[in-house]
């Protein structure tokens, strides 16, 4: 079953790469037969678009949808410029393509757009090669915000895409307009500036990505390839141009990276200093680190990402991977922990639990900005001064009908004639058709407003469903890649409210699900790099349950305390939780070190104090820790539950020294008997390890094989009669290797016997068993079975216990066999063979 499912698997793999070559064959075939139709337009005549509708209110309803061209659209958008005739608004065309927002899935829909206009118009190219290299034109750095600059960088990666693949399909002949985009970008001045800096970096990357052509790197793909480039207009000195400024430019990013690599490493020197003389650090050490940190990932991820676009290996920093972390100094660390310098411990024992505290999946790669909130502040701003201002502009227009209204009445009463009657009584009329009028306005207001208000419940129990269906697979969250994609759908139905019933439910993790909160815990730091709050909300939260169960004192519900404890070490962890607060945790557990506060305390160590004992910058801190717990459980008259708990804690987190085993090494040979022996042997493989046996030098294996054989105690317990059947199997063709193994058998059980000692349980065990099934396998007479059972029975010692197992053991062992003996004679059938 196996071997079909992994060739019907082979086979639809083969299906999907032959479909995804099609595919990829079929977009270059139409690609090149747009550049022919490009590079050769036959665009119609005067006369041709004078029958077409050249009206403006068309015209300018057909340009505004230009704004918005996406994928969706573009037949429908195609088929309206077919029927529009945009001689006399090429210009504007053009500016509203410039102004479109692209996407990278709305970039073919604009170059199948622009290059239908490009074939009716002969000054539509020219017109926007220039609109579209205006976006690179350097602009003033120091009246920007980062949204700004944010939505600058992704206008300029879109433009750039655009123009690659213009060229592409020939709308644009001319590939010296890309020698001076990459000189703008690669100029020193870039690197001045570190925002410019990151957005050259990704620029460059995503050229050299979609243009590698360009810069002379190999193109992989089928061989219509090969024919699709060749027809580009790119000459052997630009591209060395190119090539230049692009490498240059990722050498001095390079030494930029340097430079940043070791101020950062300075600050997290000076940091340990002064995290080893007052035990903290200031906010603005704080915020001036995690400032430098941010941008040095920042600038190392794009730096790694331009390498690898370049077919270059990024950049190796000195020492180690950790330097994003606070440090202290090397002699803090000798002195205090009495460690060797030279030997530095690595913080996570595997690379799978780095990847998993550390490599967090970036939230703005997959969502939307607007979903994680990011452009929330500016649009409330926006409308909290518009509220201002309608709250300022409508006092005055009442102000203004009041004295209008009140000058009416002076006049009216100044003016008091006979005729005043029937001029009241139409002034009545109007007013009183006015204010039905205006009640009817206010109903219909009315009516909005509830429409309004149904269709927000109507959204909000919407929301508020897929919500509780998403918390509801919190609990089944039991792997790195399913809590990660909750994380990801979580972002979709981002809201305060939605935030808040999502840190609860985190909150209120069932106390025996501890296996949850590594989960998360990763889950949390995962949404934290975008939704302060949330980690904010949920450590609190934490915080004060911490404090209400420890100033209780009663010795009730350990295991939400240890859920508590957990949950805060998880995080810290994740650098969540700051390691003051779990020192705090750690501290008043000491302060009052009995009953469940040394459970607590044992907890808390066993998930983050080997994180925190290796981490550089609280490595003294915890020793210390550690040497006030031991010194509390040599003075503390603690049960043997409590002291064994606390002795595992310190040692989990400060292994005790001792040299490193000393592997043996051993034979090709006997590697293989090993292999055979302890890895392949199961029911299907014992004819062939019999095989591969007999095979064997016989004189070089034997004594080896005989000292594998009777290690049957390491090997598993279910496989002992697969050893017995191999020996029984054996014995046909190497009658004195049967022989000892019967002997070494029988030595062990008397040795066994003689010492009497219980570490050996096992090993007796092992050894019986082995007897009774060489026994099965008619490889030792019922007298050896019987004097050895009477051996067992006679052998005096103090205690019975370990006599009477192995006596109702090899009894069992004879009764089955006698059982066997007995059924197979009364069928008149043969004894069991010497091997299955």
């Amino acid at each position: 079953m196996d071997h079909q499912e992994d060739e019907s698997n082979s086979k639809q793999d083969d299906e999907e790469a032959v479909a995804r070559l099609e595919e990829i064959k079929k977009s270059i075939e139409a690609k090149l037969a747009l550049r022919q139709s490009n590079l050769n337009p036959e665009r119609p005549d005067s006369g041709f678009l004078r029958t077409l509708d050249s009206s403006i209110k068309r015209n300018t309803a057909v340009i505004k949808k230009l704004k918005q061209i996406n994928e969706e659209q573009r037949e429908a958008l195609m088929d309206e410029l077919r029927s529009v005739n945009l001689s006399k608004f090429v210009s504007e065309a053009v500016a509203a393509i410039c102004d479109a927002k692209l996407r990278s899935s709305d970039i073919q829909a604009a170059v199948q757009i622009c290059s239908l206009l490009h074939q009716r118009y002969k000054d539509f190219a020219p017109s926007l090669v220039q609109g579209l290299l205006k976006v690179f034109s350097p602009g003033k750095p120091g009246d920007e915000s980062d949204t700004d600059r944010n939505l600058k960088a992704m206008k300029k990666r879109s433009s750039l895409k655009l123009l690659l693949e213009l060229f592409f399909v020939g709308v644009i002949e001319d590939g010296g307009i890309f020698i001076n985009i990459i000189k703008d970008l690669t100029s020193g001045e870039q690197l001045k500036d570190r925002d410019a800096a990151q957005t050259s970096l990704t620029l460059l990357s995503s050229f050299a990505r979609q243009g590698r052509i360009f810069l002379g790197l190999s193109v992989s793909g089928p061989e219509i390839h090969e024919e699709f480039f060749k027809g580009l207009n790119i000459t052997a000195d630009q591209k060395k141009v190119l090539r230049k400024a692009c490498y240059s430019f990722y050498d001095a990013a390079a030494e930029l990276l340097q430079s940043e690599h070791s101020s950062l490493r300075l600050m997290e020197h000076e940091n340990s200093k002064i995290l080893n003389a007052k035990g903290e650090l200031s906010d603005e050490n704080i915020a001036s680190y995690e400032k430098l940190r941010k941008s040095y990932d920042h600038l190392y991820r794009n730096i790694s990402s331009l390498a690898e676009a370049l077919d270059m290996q990024p950049p190796v920093m000195p020492e180690d991977g950790h330097t994003t972390r606070v440090t202290s100094g090397e002699d803090g660390i000798s002195s205090a922990s009495g460690k060797d310098s030279s030997v530095v411990e690595p913080i996570w024992d595997d690379e799978d639990a780095r990847t998993f505290y550390e490599c967090l999946p970036d939230l703005r790669a997959f969502v939307p900005a607007v979903l994680l909130g990011e452009t929330e502040p500016k649009s409330s701003e926006q409308s909290a001064k518009n509220q201002d201002q309608t709250t300022e502009i409508l006092p005055e227009s009442d102000k203004g009908q009041q004295t209008t209204h009140e000058s009416g009445e002076v006049s009216t009463e100044s003016s008091a004639l006979p005729e005043a009657e029937s001029t009241e009584r139409v002034k009545d009329k109007e007013e009183k058709d006015k204010s039905k009028e205006l009640d009817r306005e206010k109903e219909k207001e009315k009516e909005n407003d509830k429409k309004g208000e149904n269709e927000k419940d109507k959204l909000r129990s919407v929301e508020g469903t897929n919500l509780d269906a998403l918390l509801q697979r919190l609990p089944g969250c039991v792997s790195r890649d399913l809590i990660d994609q909750l994380t990801v759908e979580f972002c979709y139905l981002n809201s305060k409210s939605s935030r808040k019933k999502l840190v609860r439910a985190l909150f209120n993790v069932p106390r025996t699900s501890l296996e949850l909160l590594p989960y998360y815990s990763r889950m949390v730091a995962t949404l934290s790099t975008c939704m302060k709050d949330v980690s904010s909300i949920l450590l609190q939260m934490l915080e004060e349950e911490f404090n209400f169960l420890i100033n209780k004192k009663d010795q009730m519900n350990i295991e939400t305390k240890i859920r508590n404890i957990r949950f805060i070490g998880e995080l810290c962890k994740f650098k969540i939780s700051p390691p003051g607060l779990v020192f705090s945790c750690l501290k008043a557990c000491l302060d009052d070190f009995t009953h469940h506060n040394i459970d607590v305390a044992c907890n808390l160590l066993e998930t983050c104090g080997r994180f925190l004992y290796r981490s550089p910058e609280t490595t003294i801190r915890m020793a210390n820790m550690l040497e006030i717990l031991m010194r509390l459980k040599n003075v503390k008259n603690l049960d043997p539950r409590h002291s064994t708990l606390v002795e595992n804690a310190y040692y989990l987190c400060k292994p005790p020294e001792r040299s490193a085993r000393v592997a043996k090494v051993r034979p090709p040979l006997h590697q293989y008997i090993r292999k055979l022996l302890f890895s392949d042997l199961d029911k299907s493989t014992i004819e062939h390890v019999l095989r591969q046996l007999r095979k064997l030098p016989w004189n070089e294996c034997e004594p080896y094989l005989l000292k594998c054989f009777m290690k049957v105690y390491k090997g598993k317990y279910g496989q002992i009669h697969l050893i017995a059947s191999l020996a029984a199997g054996l014995s046909r063709y190497h009658d004195e290797f049967a022989v000892a193994i019967v002997d070494e058998v029988l030595e062990e059980i008397r040795v066994g016997l003689e010492l009497n000692d219980y570490g050996m349980q096992q090993r007796r065990i092992a050894y019986m068993r082995f007897l009774g099934e060489l026994y099965n396998y008619e490889h030792v007479d019922s007298s050896v079975i019987f004097e050895t059972l009477y051996l067992i029975l006679i052998y005096g010692h103090g205690t019975q216990e370990v006599s009477n197992c192995f006596s109702s053991f090899i009894i069992q062992h004879f009764r089955r066999s006698y059982h066997q003996i007995e059924q197979h004679t009364k069928r008149n059938c043969t004894l069991p063979p010497n091997h299955p």
